[in-house]
């Protein structure tokens, strides 16, 4: 007889309806999933999720708050030097992949937020946060002599890094990109790109190196 597996317990069970809604939401899309959906899949009654979790919305702030402390650590800058192109490419690799992994977020960006007020402050301040370190970025490029450009060009660069990386997916969707993934490694490419016109030439070489090794 096959012996039945112990019971999880409510920490366990609610790290699962996390994990599953993440899932489910990054593959169907926020709006389509109820919380009857996410019951299903992890066969558990209605109640025991209503039990870890008041709603749908509860969830989605819960894996906010992840999804927050995540990006939080990719948007730190190099500690106690000045950044370098190797440093920009592997911070837009850590925070396209926070964006990959709560694709859901970006994807339904003003549906939800659209409904819960919360959420629409906490979103307001990761943009300042990454507008700052954004910026910081340009200026640190710029005394490091990386890139050569006015303070309105590189606060303008810095602007239109945090839009591109913001509505990437969104702009992927509606040219009609099926993978996701692949959207994700041009997005990066593309804002590495904007970076192309400010840097001195041994830089810019470099880049095209980097970029060249990146899609191949």
């Amino acid at each position: 007889m096959k012996a039945k597996k112990p019971p999880a317990v409510p920490r366990q069970t609610r790290q699962r309806i996390l994990d599953c809604s993440l899932a489910m939401f990054n593959a169907q899309g926020e709006p389509t999933v109820t919380t009857n959906h996410i019951a299903d899949e992890l066969e558990i009654s209605p109640g025991n999720l209503y039990y870890h979790f008041r709603n749908k919305d509860d969830i989605i702030e819960q894996l906010f708050a992840r999804f927050d402390a995540r990006m939080d650590e990719a948007l730190a800058a190099p500690d106690g030097r000045l950044p370098g192109l190797e440093d920009i490419w592997l911070q837009l690799h850590l925070v396209f992949e926070c964006i990959w992994d709560y694709r859901f977020l970006y994807r339904d960006l003003v549906e939800i937020l659209s409904r819960n007020r919360r959420l629409r402050v906490r979103f307001a301040r990761i943009l300042r946060r990454a507008d700052d370190s954004a910026h910081l970025v340009m200026r640190g490029l710029s005394r490091a002599g990386v890139m050569r450009a006015s303070a309105a060009e590189l606060d303008a660069a810095a602007t239109n890094i945090l839009v591109l990386a913001t509505f990437w997916l969104n702009y992927a969707a509606v040219r009609g990109d099926k993978d996701e993934n692949a959207a994700i490694r041009d997005g990066i490419v593309q804002v590495m790109m904007l970076l192309a016109p400010f840097l001195r030439d041994a830089e810019r070489v470099h880049l095209n190196k980097l970029t060249q090794a990146y899609i191949d």
